[in-house]
């Protein structure tokens, strides 16, 4: 990175960046296991029927509804949340990389941190995108 803006620097970036990851993957790790817990309160004695496969459920499939779920506490919707939030970790990594290196002036690497960020965009809403 470069050192052109002193109140910016490397270390204190990298320390965030770092700090980005870390706390996205404890609340990814402690939502889902807090809807796992859910889940297996009501599911538990249950015993699955694999006969037949049953996909996911629509409302399952959007994040507006995931959210609006999981705050209900629903269980599936919980598990789908924390799931939701390790996705998204690294691509706050990446725009959280892009806006460090456009405060230090270093724009060959916002330039490249807005591809990635591109490319992660498409892989993650190329499913929804149909010709």
């Amino acid at each position: 990175m470069n050192t052109n803006n002193p109140d910016f620097s490397d270390q204190k970036a990298e320390m965030t960046i770092a700090n980005i990851l870390r706390l996205g993957v404890a609340a990814a790790a402690v939502i889902v296991l807090f809807g796992g817990i859910l889940y297996l309160s009501f599911y538990g004695n249950f015993t699955p029927d694999y006969s037949t496969f049953k996909g996911q459920p629509l409302q399952l499939r959007q994040p507006h509804t995931i959210v609006r779920d999981a705050l209900h506490f629903r269980r599936r919707a919980t598990i789908e949340l924390g799931l939701l939030l390790l996705i998204i970790t690294p691509v706050s990594r990446v725009v959280f990389a892009a806006f460090s290196f456009w405060r230090q002036r270093d724009y060959t690497y916002v330039c490249i941190c807005l591809i990635v960020l591109a490319i992660l965009t498409y892989s993650l809403t190329s499913g929804y995108w149909k010709p």
